[in-house]
């Protein structure tokens, strides 16, 4: 029996011994948190930069269309205030630059035709499976919401700090952390095949291959053609991708609390003026004997 209750003890043991390696091995393997960057739309008056949504845009058209769709963003979008602010010619011109698939026609037929402003952005593959098939089986995500899907546990206390200031960029951090994390792997590190090594992707084995790299993209306002900086503008653009009424919506929320102080003001100052009598002479406030 003892000799018994002893092999279970050492059994248990070292399971739990196992157990710890594992956790501590996959805590080890856990990708640091994106660092915090600036951003122009960050915190409760944060506005879009245009110009920087623009670069962005030329980023997603030249490089990121090629693999990745925006479904949920139509062309006259990028002429809406609080955006890229195109005009609305430029707006059709660039939809017209894209070929959308349309009909059927007469002959019953799909066929495809330029864009038009009112068209949404069309899909770089046909459907999901012509997507796996071009790409080794990988599926590219959809841009439309990726930077308000995207987010990572910064951990106490800086959750809490997060509430106070409303720094809601977690996404965007996270997309400018991606485009530069490509490193050589560590010693020790087993690659799968067919993936890259990046340090801040869960498991740091990552399909897409890098993406961009210093002077691919040619900006026309003198911005430095940097990695940093490409990163910078495209996440910022699909940032607004996923939320572009945030200008909007903040200016409203600034005049509702405006008015929120100005009414509750005047609520203050209403009360006292009709309650003035009865706090000056509290006696009149008593009730009468019958």
């Amino acid at each position: 029996m003892r000799r018994n209750l002893s092999i279970m003890t050492a059994f248990l043991l070292g399971a739990a011994l196992s157990g710890t390696a594992t956790l501590t091995a996959c805590a080890q393997e856990e990708p640091p948190n994106p660092p915090m960057q600036t951003w122009s739309f960050a915190g409760p008056f944060g506005l879009y930069d245009p110009q920087q949504l623009q670069r962005g845009f030329k980023i997603y058209r030249e490089v990121c269309s090629n693999c990745h769709s925006l479904n949920l963003l139509s062309f006259r979008n990028l002429a809406d205030p609080g955006g890229p602010e195109f005009t609305q010619a430029q707006a059709a011109a660039i939809a017209a630059t894209f070929q959308v698939t349309d009909g059927p026609n007469d002959q019953g037929q799909m066929f495809k035709r330029p864009g038009k402003i009112s068209d949404n952005f069309p899909p770089p593959f046909a459907n999901e499976q012509a997507a796996r098939a071009a790409l080794g089986g990988g599926l590219p995500p959809d841009m439309s919401d990726l930077a308000k899907a995207r987010s990572y546990d910064e951990g106490f206390p800086w959750f809490i700090i997060d509430a106070f200031t409303m720094y809601d960029a977690q996404g965007p951090d996270y997309i400018h952390a991606i485009i530069n994390g490509y490193v050589t792997a560590p010693a020790g590190f087993s690659q799968p095949p067919g993936t890259y090594y990046n340090e801040y992707f869960p498991g740091h084995a990552i399909k897409m291959p890098p993406p961009l790299h210093a002077g691919q993209v040619q900006y026309t306002d003198g911005t430095p053609e940097t990695l940093d900086q490409y990163g910078r503008d495209v996440a910022a653009f699909l940032m607004w991708a996923s939320e572009p009424k945030l200008d909007e919506r903040k200016r409203l929320g600034f005049q509702v609390m405006i008015f929120l102080i100005v009414f509750t003001g005047l609520l203050y100052f209403t009360k006292k003026k009709i309650w003035h009598d009865v706090e000056r002479h509290p006696e009149l406030n008593q009730p009468h004997a019958s």
